[in-house]
């Protein structure tokens, strides 16, 4: 529950951040100012004079009807990329075709839709779009200006389609360099902690040993030898005095070694997608059964928050199945589009994850999901086993202020 502080907030609440809330409204922002434009540009110029369907309609009214249909489809643009270009397609098509005119603003959220379907890797849906231009471009009169118009927007959307894939193939690129980052410092910690445990643990094993069989020695030597001279005596004291002295200092060191590791452990970030293999090792190392990590689609940036949530479903998931369906081999799918699909199935009785816990850790994993934007399905898998599918966002979603 929330409670509030001296200073009248929420504690526990996120507060917006204003980056994010911009970038999540700029197609609407960018959609919205390209109709208006459109619409200032059909008011100021004069009507064409081969208006076809000025009889149903006020030809202003229709081109304003068709300019607004190329414009404002734009403020779906990144949650429905594929179907706002194909609107904004039509649109224009219908717009060069029946009443032989265009808008900057349509062509410009004509080049805007296309550059964002080749940034999605749609490329297919992209050329279908460009030859569908090109054929009307080529079905026009050679006088006609609409064809020269068709032309020149049939060289523009290769542009377009250009720059959404540069941007793509960036993204791509910098994502990649992240994640060899990532894992290579991932790599350096798991070293560096090996190491630490490998020194610990040979100081205390053998060290440790041999410096206190150094004591015991020491002492019994003093004890049992007949007839040795005080000053022999005194020096075995002062040996098994030093050993223990040196084992008092070695205790410490481990002391030292150990905090060192849980201080490091207290410092380390919050986990993501980058440990996941380490997880899954350490699940196999558990449960010695077979784990799979199957990942498809391209890579994209997900917010950090997004990620932990992956990961505490993801291990939530395993330790049901280690729980439910001890030596079951498991599969973990993450599946990349817009966001991220998560796909954990074992192949143990799937009945008895829900019922064997009260459903606590299933439900843990919905609240994981929802807290980010997500969903989270639990079944028994067909043919047999447990499945578990979430569907998370690129972005966690914004709560509410």
């Amino acid at each position: 529950m929330s409670s509030m502080n001296g200073a009248g907030t929420v504690a526990g609440a996120r507060v917006r951040d204003p980056r994010r809330w911009a970038e999540g409204r700029a197609p609407l922002m960018a959609g919205a100012a390209l109709a208006l434009a459109a619409v200032v540009q059909i008011a100021l110029e004069p009507l064409p004079s081969n208006t076809g369907p000025g009889a149903a309609l006020p030809p202003k009214i229709f081109l304003v009807l068709i300019a607004l249909a190329a414009t404002l489809p734009l403020g779906a643009l990144w949650t429905q990329p594929r179907t706002t270009a194909v609107i904004v397609a039509i649109a224009s098509l219908l717009s060069l075709g029946l009443v032989h005119t265009a808008t900057v603003a349509g062509v410009i959220a004509f080049i805007a839709a296309m550059a964002r379907l080749s940034y999605l890797g749609a490329q297919a849906l992209a050329g279908c779009i460009a030859v569908a231009v090109l054929i009307s471009a080529l079905t026009q009169p050679d006088t006609s200006p609409t064809r020269a118009v068709l032309i020149l927007l049939t060289g523009a959307l290769p542009l377009g389609c250009w720059v959404g894939y540069t941007r793509r193939v960036k993204r791509d690129s910098a994502v990649r360099s992240t994640q060899d980052e990532m894992m290579a410092d991932s790599r350096l910690a798991h070293m560096m902690r090996g190491e630490r445990a490998r020194i610990s643990r040979e100081l205390h094993d053998v060290v440790a040993h041999h410096i206190s069989m150094i004591a015991v020695q020491a002492e019994a030597a003093r004890l049992t030898t007949q007839g040795m001279p005080p000053a022999g005596a005194q020096r075995l004291l002062a040996i098994g005095d030093t050993a223990r002295s040196a084992l008092t200092e070695m205790r410490r060191l481990l002391g030292v070694l150990r905090e060192d590791a849980a201080a490091e452990q207290l410092r380390r970030p919050q986990p993501g997608l980058a440990q996941l293999n380490d997880l899954l090792d350490e699940s196999r190392g558990a449960s010695g059964a077979g784990t799979r990590l199957i990942v498809s689609g391209w890579l994209i940036p997900l917010d950090p928050g997004v990620e932990l949530a992956a990961y505490r479903i993801v291990q939530e998931a395993l330790t049901n199945a280690r729980r439910h369906a001890p030596g079951a081999a498991i599969d973990v799918e993450l599946r990349y589009h817009d966001g991220l699909y998560l796909r954990i199935r074992d192949n143990g009785p799937g009945p008895s994850h829900a019922a064997g816990s009260g459903g606590h850790g299933l439900l843990g994993m919905q609240e994981r999901a929802a807290a980010v934007g997500g969903t989270l399905r639990t079944s028994p898998a067909p043919g047999g086993g447990f499945l578990v599918e979430a569907t998370l966002p690129a972005k966690a979603a914004a709560d509410a202020a």
